[in-house]
């Protein structure tokens, strides 16, 4: 077992203490050797923190089946032609979603695959948490 120091871990209580400070020194030194750099994973904050407002993830939502206006995507949501100028606004930022202008008229669209991914996988994974929920409530 190299790497590996065999120590006792402490339980205190609803939150655990090790014992130790380094349990698997060689799992450590692996992970940290692949984790990304400090503004990196500050840019995945800010992408995860848009994802944390319901109009902007339904304006997400919209986009999934194509570029769309301001006007279309207000009445798509439910929410005001300046509340989705705002949000775009800010998710054009981190390129998030992309924008095309036609004379006055501007576009919007998912700005790669990457953000189409991340939005299914996140559907998905609200749906079978979901599907997991009922189910439990039935057996009960």
């Amino acid at each position: 077992m190299s790497g590996i120091t065999q120590a006792p871990v402490t339980m205190a209580g609803p939150q655990s203490e090790c014992s130790v400070r380094l349990v698997d020194a060689d799992r450590v030194a692996s992970v940290k050797s692949r984790m990304p750099a400090n503004g990196e994973v500050a840019d995945l904050a800010v992408v995860f923190g848009l994802l944390s407002d319901p109009g902007r993830v339904r304006i997400l939502i919209a986009l999934l089946e194509g570029e769309m206006c301001v006007c279309d995507l207000a009445a798509t949501t439910g929410l005001s032609e300046s509340a989705v100028s705002h949000a775009l606004r800010l998710l054009r930022g981190p390129r998030v979603v992309a924008v095309r202008r036609a004379g006055r008229m501007a576009y919007y669209s998912l700005a790669d695959a990457h953000v189409r991914m991340l939005l299914d996988l996140g559907l998905t994974h609200v749906g079978h948490t979901g599907q997991e929920r009922l189910q439990i409530a039935g057996t009960r």
